[in-house]
């Protein structure tokens, strides 16, 4: 059995294009910034605190909307009175 031409020609372009797309991936920054340790631990270090603000923000405005909404819930006894404290203990710690 003899070669192709045509097939060791498409081979070698098969072979040449995926070596330019493996040189272009090895370029790509995400592949550059996973090869440094060092820069690996900055990114997910600054990856971290942002996700952490993030959280932190996030948990404040919903908690603070909840309780506002459950201060202004009067009719119930329980929850109006239970969220009138929280919302006075709000105000006294701003003051």
């Amino acid at each position: 059995m003899q070669d192709d031409p045509q097939q060791t020609d498409a081979l070698t372009r098969e072979i040449r294009a995926l070596r330019a797309e493996l040189e272009l991936l090895n370029s790509h920054r995400f592949v550059r910034i996973h090869n440094n340790m060092p820069r690996l631990l900055a990114f997910n270090f600054a990856r971290g605190l942002a996700v952490g603000l993030g959280t932190l923000l996030g948990a404040t405005v919903l908690l603070s909307l909840l309780v506002w909404a459950l201060s202004q819930i009067e009719f119930l006894p329980i929850i109006g009175d239970w969220a009138a404290q929280i919302a006075e203990q709000m105000r006294d710690a701003r003051e």
